[in-house]
């Protein structure tokens, strides 16, 4: 799959579920096989971000309990830069974008930590400070089969990091003080009732 945003009209566009919706909530299964289906799924997940404006999209999110997700910090804005390095190397960012991860693992790199915004397509209208490691390795397979092994810093690790999440149930707010999640309460209720269908 070309790692450049694809506009072909054949790509269907995906509905982003909101909070409450019980996908969110479960640890997506392992994909023990790489075939046509989970490519074209990729491809919409990858549309439906662009669409929606999105730098990462979870299967989760989409209602799919499985390991993938995809990622572009390319499209994020100018003032959130990102880094990477592939064995030991710094590399350009465009070379990895976009990013499928399918089966990902991921492990902080050293002990420094930052702080920062983070919102969701699916808890739309929200957004608060995250706390979470500032270097990680990242480790998945791309829709081609290969391993890819490479360390983050910047909004691709923080991007890497929440989809990770999603992909185990957890969502960014899991990761609020209990004083900023009450402040929130009144938008997740409205959209917990509007889930309720669920």
């Amino acid at each position: 799959m070309s790692r450049k945003k694809n506009t072909s009209s054949d790509i269907g566009l995906l509905e982003v579920v909101k909070y409450g919706h019980p996908a969110l909530r479960s640890k997506g299964r392992r994909i023990d096989r790489i075939d046509d289906s989970i490519v074209t799924l990729a491809e919409e997940m990858l549309q439906t971000m662009y669409e929606e404006e999105g730098v990462g999209l979870a299967a989760q999110q989409i209602g799919r309990s499985i390991q993938l997700a995809v990622i572009d910090v390319m499209v994020a804005v100018k003032d959130r830069p990102s880094r990477a390095w592939l064995d030991g190397r710094e590399i350009e960012l465009d070379s990895l974008m976009p990013l499928v991860m399918i089966n990902p693992e991921i492990h902080p790199v050293g002990t420094d930590r930052e702080i920062g915004t983070e919102g969701c397509l699916s808890i739309p209208g929200l957004l608060d400070e995250v706390d979470r490691p500032a270097r990680v390795r990242i480790v998945c397979q791309e829709l081609s089969g290969e391993t890819l092994d490479f360390e983050a810093e910047g909004l691709l690790a923080r991007a890497a990091q929440h989809e990770y999440d999603h992909l185990h149930g957890i969502l960014f707010i899991d990761h609020l003080p209990a004083e900023s999640l009450r402040e929130h309460q009144p938008l997740l209720r409205k959209l917990q009732a509007k889930s309720s269908d669920f």
